[in-house]
């Protein structure tokens, strides 16, 4: 038994014995640089905290996902402090870590420039080498509504009780679009103070933790800047955010910077108008694409892909309105929980009506338009239905991010009974479509409730429901993250995350269970014995949606989509004028087997015919010159650049409908 000097601890699963007022840091015998937080009873902690007697002690390293939050949490500190030395007048808003970086929101007069964010980084870099101390202290709302009364937006948070700016602890919440903390906890501020004199340089009101010191930042860089609305609501004033990065060493920070570079360079928005695929005209409105005819070419092979697909596995398809009545929204529960993403509902014959924000809700009616038997079931509905959801314009960005979009919907209803191995088929077929477009590497993410209001249903049903999933995510045998909170409002579910060619992680597919609709909509089945039950309704949609799912693979091949998915498979390049008839008769050939192709007849000389091709990204060039003509042949070009010449017709077309037939990407 441990004596009132002297404190029992668990590290490394091992008990010792402290003296009391040993802090974590002491404890871990950490220095700050690679180990520079603690996780102390599942809590995250500064290295300065003193360990209770019967602490279960953790390091948390720098480059783990915690720490590096933390990193960016401190730097979001820092370039906080240098904006209100630099911009007196600056009011502070909230300042998280956010995947791969951090931003903090500023009220200023003016927006900021080029020029300020150079000003801000350099005086960051002063702050960091002077190795200021991050020191925590608790307060009460009185004391920081007076040690705050200048920060009207911290005000504010103090009135949500608790309310500090998004920290890297736990007890984070949405509330209106930011993440900013809402729990009842004990307020903390956080001083910056100077490391030789120990005199007060800046504060903020923080949950933490942070850094030992602001020398204890490796690498950060300033990004770009923007306007941002308070708390997410287009109600409420706009702001200036100011975005960041920052790693736990250089190297890293310049790989990040160079995935960025190359992210850059793949932007679906810019090889939308490059490759003339799509287009999003002011006159039409935010966030509606139109698609052009070789977007068109390809979205439509991607969607007769699916559909076959879908037809193989069962699925039968069903069609629904654009609009409906709000009533059906009632019933759902969608109107309580979703209205906010809707748009405005326009009158007609004295009702209300939306735009659809998604299918559920009439697949169900397609259910219950008559009786079901267990003979049925499981009955698997599919639908690319449109559906219009109003998103904030902040958050519009090309085709991954639209207020009208093409889901690849599907609804499965079954027994309670088949529910995990409808769950485990359903993976499969998810992940196997995913594997044919040219996406191999995956995780998968659990999202489930936590002790928030907006989710409805009872205990048993979400248990049984995250049973299920978590059965079928450990078939897979693909790694599972849990994320709580993440549920609909009806039902857990999981996300298939897939990783592009340059390391970045999407979310895709997901699959979601639902107890609750079927109670909603009083669906039922006749089951073997003769009673009436419910179904389990599994919600999925397998692209996301057809937009986004487009914007995604354009950036993972980078425009040069494999040749089953490009627009012009294969383009014809005459020599001279005189090849063309040869090179037509090749064409007719290969549109006879179903492939995409043309003859460049223009009157460009050969190596800008060439250039063109190679700009479209086109798979395969054919070129005939009078060597070819003769010997009823073409010469191979790669999109690659390599050649192959004097293939015979006949094989050429082989190996054109070979690789398209088999998806082969080149």
């Amino acid at each position: 038994m441990s004596t009132v000097s002297e404190l029992r601890i668990t590290l490394d699963g091992r008990e010792q014995v402290v003296a009391a007022g040993t802090t974590a840091g002491e404890a871990l015998g950490a220095d700050g640089r690679t180990v520079i937080a603690a996780r102390v009873g599942g809590e995250l902690r500064d290295l300065a905290y003193q360990v209770q007697d019967g602490d279960v002690v953790e390091p948390v390293e720098i480059g783990s996902a915690d720490g590096r939050a933390i990193l960016r949490h401190s730097t979001a500190h820092v370039m906080a402090q240098a904006v209100q030395e630099l911009f007196p007048e600056a009011k502070l808003g909230i300042g998280p870590p956010v995947e791969n970086g951090f931003y903090y929101d500023f009220d200023v007069p003016e927006p900021f420039t080029p020029e300020d964010l150079k000003r801000i980084e350099k005086r960051m870099r002063e702050i960091v080498k002077q190795g200021q101390r991050f020191s925590r202290r608790a307060v009460s709302d009185e004391e920081a509504r007076a040690e705050l009364a200048d920060e009207p937006y911290k005000l504010e948070l103090i009135g949500l009780k608790g309310g500090a700016e998004a920290g890297s602890g736990g007890g984070i919440e949405q509330v209106d679009g930011s993440n900013v903390e809402v729990g009842a906890g004990q307020l903390t501020i956080y001083d910056n103070l100077d490391a030789k004199t120990g005199e007060l340089c800046w504060k903020d009101l923080c949950r933490g933790p942070h850094l030992p010191t602001t020398r204890h930042i490796p690498a950060f860089k300033l990004m770009r800047s923007g306007g941002a609305y308070w708390r997410g609501s287009e109600k409420n004033p706009q702001l200036q955010r100011i975005y960041g990065t920052a790693w736990e060493s250089r190297d890293k920070q310049d790989e990040y910077l160079k995935m960025l570079e190359e992210a850059e360079k793949r932007d679906h928005r810019k090889l939308g108008a490059e490759l003339d695929l799509f287009s999003f005209p002011n006159e039409i409105g935010s966030g509606l694409a139109v698609f052009h005819p070789k977007g068109g070419v390809v979205r439509k092979v991607m969607e007769e892909y699916s559909r076959k697909r879908h037809e193989e596995a069962g699925y039968e398809f069903v069609y629904t309105p654009h609009i409906t009545k709000g009533t059906l929204y009632e019933v759902s529960g969608h109107l309580g929980w979703y209205k906010d993403d809707m748009f405005p509902p326009m009158e007609v014959d004295g009702g209300d009506y939306y735009l659809k924000p998604m299918n559920c809700p009439m697949h169900n009616l397609v259910y219950r338009a008559r009786g079901r038997s267990y003979r049925e079931l499981p009955l698997r509905l599919f639908e690319f239905g449109s559906v219009y959801r109003f998103e904030k314009s902040g958050v519009v960005h090309g085709l991954t991010r639209v207020r009208g979009m093409t889901q690849d919907d599907a609804h499965i209803y079954c027994t309670r009974e088949q529910m995990v191995d409808e769950l485990k088929s359903l993976l499969t077929f998810v992940l196997d479509l995913l594997r044919d477009y040219g996406l191999s590497e995956f995780y998968l993410e659990l999202s489930t409730r936590d002790d928030s209001d907006k989710f409805i249903g009872t205990d048993e049903d979400w248990a049984e429901a995250t049973a299920a999933l978590q059965e079928a995510a450990a078939s897979s045998g693909l790694e599972l993250v849990d994320d709580p909170g993440g549920a609909a409002f009806y039902g857990p579910k999981i996300s298939v995350q897939a990783r592009d060619a340059i390391g970045r992680t999407w979310q895709l597919s997901t699959i979601q269970v639902d107890f609750n609709q079927p109670k909603r909509f009083e669906l039922e089945y006749q089951a073997a014995d003769g009673s009436r039950r419910q179904p389990v309704m599994i919600h999925r949609a397998l692209f996301g949606s057809i937009e986004r799912f487009f914007g995604v693979l354009l950036e993972h091949y980078a425009g040069a989509l494999p040749p089953w998915l490009a627009p012009v498979q294969v383009v014809g390049i005459p020599i001279g004028e005189a090849h063309v008839p040869h090179l037509e008769k090749v064409v007719a050939a290969l549109r006879a087997r179903g492939i995409r192709a043309e003859v460049d007849a223009s009157a460009d000389r050969m190596q800008k015919k060439i250039r063109n091709a190679q700009k479209a990204k086109i798979p395969y060039m054919l070129l005939a010159g009078d060597d070819d003509v003769s010997k009823d042949a073409v010469s191979f070009r790669y999109r690659n650049g390599e050649q192959n010449n004097g293939v015979p017709i006949g094989e050429a077309i082989e190996e054109i409908v070979k690789a398209v037939e088999q998806r082969v990407q080149i």
